[in-house]
């Protein structure tokens, strides 16, 4: 058996160990496991803030996706919870309130502070906060927005290394994410409220370098240098081939021209620093017109029970996929503000169907240099189309 056999013989192992683990894959443990691994990882990030006495609610959900791993979502900043920060003997007292308009980082200094804080937290904070509109002074949101990040970041990598075995059923191929990018369309920020700076985190690990990582045949340095992380923030100024897009896509999936799943929002993006633009779609399969009846405007069909409309939800679902990877190449190549590494995503929220096995959501993205191959005839549609990645959330 000469070298270029046994190497794909190799690999033909790897790729069966792989699908028999997916076989074996115990859903109920592996949600329990996640529930335990939630509690760690929510431990670690607050112990970052215990020397600071900060005090904040932070609710952590845990999912998984076969073939991709454990995707585990921290409450997006633009929803950051209330956080109060007791600090020094003269009791000055920081309030971070990320739902406030203009920032709503606020410092007050006094006796203010007192046993019931402790226990009735929310509501002195409140009370606090209208004190402090008109007491001291501002406190620099994005010097305390970024140590907030860093110290995420900080438990995420010691959560991945240290605890990753909680999730013991993870193939080789597959990884552990932690990032503060919710599955919901960021749709109404900055539409509907002022919203501070939006900071994009991504934490995430292969668990085949982990493996490595607990034989011993990395160090500790050796696997930190493996993880990957993404710590940028949304630019401010538009940039008009980004908006071009978004007008393109609002158009694109409008439920007269769409041939499978459409939108009734304006599509929604950001552009994230040094990481490429991010578009919020959801998007719907049917309109209910009674109790028992809908109708599919796509489709042009009309007076469907519910279970004629489940069935054509889910067959729907395929075309959406490959048309929505087309759409991205396609029009995509319009854009010629991204980097070659950057990438294009679109997150997309999906029509409801209890029971259908569709995706909750999905995340497409293809990267910057594949746009501008197919723009410039190195790439077929096709070829373009088949190297955006495709992330699903859990099924419905």
């Amino acid at each position: 058996m000469n070298h270029t056999r046994i190497k794909l013989f190799i690999i033909l192992l790897i790729a069966c160990a792989d699908f028999v683990q997916a076989q074996k894959i115990d859903l109920a443990r592996m949600d329990r496991d996640i529930e335990v691994a939630e509690n760690a990882l929510q431990t670690l990030i607050k112990q970052q803030f215990v020397s600071q006495r900060m005090f904040f609610p932070l609710e952590i959900e845990g999912s998984y996706q076969e073939g991709f791993g454990v995707t585990f979502r921290l409450p997006p900043d633009y929803t950051t919870p209330m956080a109060i920060s007791f600090s020094g003997d003269n009791d000055n007292i920081v309030i971070l309130d990320g739902n406030a308009a203009g920032g709503g980082v606020w410092q007050y200094t006094g006796r203010e502070r007192h046993d019931r804080a402790r226990v009735e937290i929310q509501e002195d904070a409140i009370r606090l906060k209208e004190k402090a509109k008109t007491a001291n002074r501002r406190v620099n949101l994005d010097s305390m927005r970024n140590d907030y990040n860093l110290k995420v970041i900080e438990a995420a990598k010691n959560f991945i290394l240290d605890y990753h075995e909680l999730l013991s059923q993870l193939a080789p191929s597959e990884r552990i994410l932690i990032t503060n990018q919710g599955d919901q369309p960021r749709m109404w920020v900055n539409r509907y409220f002022t919203s501070p700076k939006r900071s994009h985190i991504s934490v995430d690990a292969l668990k085949a370098d982990l493996l490595q990582y607990k034989q011993g045949k990395l160090t500790r340095e050796q696997m930190l240098a493996k993880v990957s992380v993404v710590n940028t923030e949304a630019a401010e100024a538009p940039e008009p081939d980004l908006e071009l897009l978004s007008s393109i896509f609002n158009r694109l999936y409008r439920s007269d021209l769409s041939k499978s799943y459409f939108t009734d929002n304006n599509i929604y993006y950001e552009r994230l620093k040094n990481f490429g633009a991010v578009y919020y779609m959801k998007v719907y399969s049917s309109n209910q017109h009674d109790m028992f009846k809908y109708s599919m405007p796509t489709l042009k069909l009309d007076d469907l029970d519910q279970a004629t409309r489940d069935r054509k939800v889910k067959e729907l679902y395929p075309v959406f996929e490959k048309e929505l990877k087309e759409n991205m190449v396609e029009y995509g190549r319009t854009v010629k503000s991204l980097g070659d590494d950057e990438l294009l995503v679109f997150n997309v929220k999906l029509t409801r169907c209890d029971g259908c096995g569709i995706p909750y959501s999905l995340e497409a993205s293809v990267k910057g240099s594949v746009l501008k191959e197919y723009a410039s005839g190195k790439l077929s549609k096709d070829a373009a189309a088949g190297k955006v990645a495709v992330k699903k959330g859990p099924l419905q």
